[in-house]
């Protein structure tokens, strides 16, 4: 289970000593990969101040250790949970051992699985009482039935979040678990703050406008370094 999260000290036993949960025996297909890995940064991101919220990916989702099967969502988020770093260990997200469902799951659509995900697995996340459940389709609606889609709980059973379409090419609906909202742009997935109006940036985004912003710094401090030496030449003649 690949996860990501900004972890304190353990509140509750590591779980180090319990046997993980096994590997699930399918790996996302390549053309999931980019949506999965820009969710999971730029939710890293959004929530990098916080020690009690689990991000994580490709492990098995299961209510209890009795299952022995279920789903292995492309995204999972928990948040007010003890001990992330516990659940790492685990190797998967047992309900029964965390005390409570994931807040949200995210489904990348795949030419092997799309049509499970707005099917199948719609009914399982509703009975497994996840909050949100969203279907992002890079290829626009050819493996999912539409490009974007989210569905909140409500009695037990999920109704459809409103997508808004504001082009052929962006759509987007809002989570309140996130307090976010998820785009389709252009076939991209991204986040989008909508008090400050700004997409979040992933990891690697921040880090190449970190880039940017030292190189523009170096520039100028350069010029201004020649125009110093430039004066001193002049007063000097």
């Amino acid at each position: 289970m690949t996860t990501q999260s900004v972890l304190a000290k353990s509140r509750v036993p590591d779980r180090s000593d319990i046997e993980p949960l096994p590997d699930p025996p399918r790996k996302p297909e390549m053309n999931e990969y980019p949506g999965i890995n820009a969710f999971i940064s730029a939710l890293s991101v959004w929530f990098r101040h916080r020690d009690d919220v689990l991000i994580g990916s490709s492990g098995y989702l299961w209510r209890q250790l009795t299952d022995r099967y279920g789903p292995y969502p492309d995204v999972i988020l928990a948040v007010g949970v003890r001990n992330p770093r516990g659940i790492i260990r685990r190797n998967g997200y047992v309900i029964s051992e965390v005390g409570k469902p994931p807040d949200l799951v995210l489904e990348v659509g795949s030419r092997s699985t799309g049509r499970r995900d707005y099917t199948v697995k719609r009914e399982t996340y509703a009975e497994y009482a996840v909050r949100e459940y969203w279907r992002f389709d890079p290829s626009g609606g050819k493996f999912h039935d539409t490009s974007l889609a989210g569905d909140t709980l409500v009695d037990g059973k999920y109704v459809p979040i409103e997508i808004v379409s504001e082009s052929e090419t962006r759509h987007w609906g809002f989570s309140e678990v996130l307090g976010l909202e998820l785009w389709w742009d252009d076939g991209l997935l991204r986040l989008r703050d909508p008090v400050s109006g700004e997409f979040i940036r992933t990891n690697e985004e921040a880090h190449d406008a970190l880039e940017s912003e030292r190189a523009a710094r170096l520039a100028a401090e350069a010029r201004q370094a020649e125009m110093e030496s430039e004066l001193r030449r002049l007063r000097i003649g």
